[in-house]
């Protein structure tokens, strides 16, 4: 099954780190990485989708993020 994941974070090292994350536990970038102002926060916010290839079915109790 492909599993699809949308990783969103201040833009900070933090956003890196976790997309970092996600690409040595096989993920891989879905499309170009995205950017905004959050006004309620006065910071700018990142994200990025990735999707991942992995055994099984899916169901809606699937822990996307164990994967």
């Amino acid at each position: 099954m492909k599993l699809y994941r949308f990783l969103s974070e201040e833009d900070t090292s933090a956003f890196c780190h976790k997309v970092t994350d996600a690409l040595n536990k096989g993920w891989e970038l879905y499309g170009a990485p995205t950017q905004t102002f959050c006004q309620a926060t006065g910071v700018m916010r990142c994200g990025q989708a990735v999707t991942k290839e992995v055994e099984g079915t899916y169901t809606p109790d699937t822990k996307l993020g164990e994967h």
